[in-house]
């Protein structure tokens, strides 16, 4: 299904050519709303794969699945910020390394929602010709032990969205579109939660 949706996708964008992404820093109203949409749509798919990697109810060869799943949305050098009230300071992981990490986290229970999602910078233009934004989450994250113990804490994140002009072959014949992908994952302010 998510196969059929990027294609829908890719067909649709086709018909805009490059040529009117070059006359100006910003892109017209009815291809910001789509590529908008894309955006806010990867990064739920990702606010999911990350719950269900850290649910200690998620078998280790699902949990794997997801996290193949979840690279997908994202460029090869993107790190992820990770915070905790006991520590000042932020330690930044490859994805991989971040979401293998997550689902190993020493807790007897793990909960992880993502809330308030929203654009806070608009996508503008770089000399490449990609177009980069930030979206901004909170993340709610509790854990408790084995002996009952609970951490909680709440972090407000900025994630980097990258939307690049791309081809694919249909039929023999090459279609240009453009893709979302996620970059950092900076971590903002970490409160308790």
């Amino acid at each position: 299904m998510k196969k059929y949706a990027i294609i829908l996708f890719a067909l649709s964008m086709a018909f805009f050519n490059s040529s009117a992404f070059a006359q100006g820093p910003t892109l017209p109203p009815g291809r910001k709303a789509a590529i908008d949409s894309l955006a806010l749509e990867k990064v739920n798919d990702l606010s999911k794969y990350i719950t269900k990697i850290g649910d200690k109810e998620t078998s280790f060869s699902e949990a794997n699945r997801v996290i193949e799943r979840a690279l997908e949305l994202f460029n090869e050098e993107a790190q992820i910020g990770v915070s905790s009230l006991n520590r000042k300071k932020i330690r930044y992981y490859t994805v991989r390394k971040y979401l293998e990490t997550l689902n190993r986290l020493n807790y007897k229970s793990v909960k992880i929602q993502w809330f308030d999602i929203q654009y806070i910078s608009d996508l503008e233009r770089q000399p490449d010709g990609t177009y980069v934004g930030v979206i901004t989450i909170y993340q709610s994250f509790e854990g408790t032990t084995e002996d009952g113990l609970t951490y909680k804490d709440t972090t407000k994140k900025d994630i980097t969205v990258y939307v690049k002009r791309k081809e694919i072959q249909i039929d023999g014949e090459t279609i240009g579109f453009w893709d979302v992908l996620l970059g950092d994952i900076r971590v903002a302010e970490t409160r308790k939660g």
